[in-house]
């Protein structure tokens, strides 16, 4: 989670500056541009919040609340919280798994009635399957997508082995 989270902030702009350590020395880093933040599509997206934070601590986070209809597979939103002024930001959209692409494409659909542009979202992911990213790509070519694997076969019951609710 760590390692996606890392290469997704090296994806949002940011500025040199010059920063002076507690024992007076200067150093020549970098700073984020104003205006990022995650977007976790709940349950299995909050798990990757705590990466996020470990990098950022202060970085604003919405959420998405993302159901399946168990007979039609048609993705619903429930709940959907943003920073108020998230039209303005560079989006990490986090979703561990991407199976289908239908839950990410309801997200992406939801940031983009909030202002959102598709062109400032990433979405972060640990894997994915060949056919959801194509849907993904096919709905909303702008898209970045972060992943760490595609496979043909994602492994569905990840959140329920990270919180421990298998």
């Amino acid at each position: 989670i760590r390692l996606v989270v890392e290469e997704g902030l090296n994806q949002l702009p940011y500025t040199e500056c010059t920063v002076t350590t507690p024992t007076g020395y200067k150093y020549e880093g970098v700073k984020f541009e104003k205006g990022n933040c995650g977007v976790s599509i709940m349950r299995s997206g909050e798990a990757m919040e705590q990466g996020l934070r470990d990098c950022c601590r202060s970085i604003r986070i919405g959420k998405i609340l993302i159901q399946s209809d168990e007979e039609t597979q048609r993705a619903k939103v429930y709940y959907a919280k943003f920073p108020p002024d998230i039209y303005r930001r560079k989006v990490l959209l986090m979703y561990p798994i991407l199976s289908t692409g239908n839950t990410v494409i309801e997200a992406v659909k939801v940031l983009i009635e909030h202002g959102v542009q598709p062109n400032v979202i990433i979405l972060l992911s640990l894997f994915s399957t060949p056919h959801g990213a194509k849907s993904i790509i096919q709905e909303f070519p702008e898209i970045t997508i972060l992943t760490t694997e595609v496979h043909p076969v994602a492994p569905t019951h990840f959140g329920q082995k990270y919180f421990g609710t298998d």
